[in-house]
């Protein structure tokens, strides 16, 4: 037995090494190749009209994120107040810019826990104000045969990912990386 295990330890313990920081590496490509323009095309439909669109969301944008609220105004979106127009507009650059931090490996960090807040609160407006709780195709469950519900099977590997992030760093070619080397003349460890 402790041959066994001196030998497990000797082929899996230099592998683990090397891994270690190939693993948020992976985890920002598999984001980027799965996730990235995911996040950008949904943020695109909440663009409002011209350059000012940036900072005045389009109305289908208030509808995906206040679905019961613009319902209830007749889809009137001068009806919302500040609060509303504030949640959508962050929402909107958070799917822009949190996305884009991942992929470049820059405060990746907090980018992957924002992240995880925002995929938090679209699955509960999923569920909740988009009506989502009510087929249980969508809502989905764990444990079960069927591995591909929106929410609780997809949206888990997200989080796996986005938590991977948030433990360990960026890894590998990250401007994380880069910086703590360069600028900050601190050891590597994001």
């Amino acid at each position: 037995m402790d041959r066994l295990i001196f030998l497990h330890t000797s082929i899996f313990a230099p592998i683990e090494r090397l891994f270690d920081s190939l693993v948020p590496l992976l985890a920002r490509f598999v984001f980027a190749a799965t996730l990235l323009m995911y996040f950008w095309s949904s943020a695109m439909t909440k663009l409002g009209d011209g350059i000012m669109g940036i900072f005045i969301p389009s109305t289908g944008a208030y509808a995906q994120v206040f679905p019961k609220q613009m319902e209830a105004v007749v889809y009137d979106v001068s009806q919302l107040g500040v609060f509303h127009w504030a949640v959508v507009l962050a929402g909107t650059w958070a799917e822009f810019i949190l996305p884009l931090l991942i992929v470049i490996g820059l405060f990746t960090r907090l980018a992957a826990l924002g992240m995880i807040g925002f995929v938090v609160v679209q699955s509960l407006t999923d569920l909740y104000g988009h009506g989502g709780i009510e087929h249980a195709e969508t809502l989905g469950a764990w444990f079960d045969r069927v591995p591909d519900s929106v929410i609780l099977d997809q949206r888990a590997f997200w989080m796996l990912i986005l938590v991977t992030l948030v433990i360990k760093g960026a890894g590998a070619l990250s401007l994380d990386r880069i910086l703590s080397r360069q600028v900050l003349g601190a050891p590597a460890t994001a």
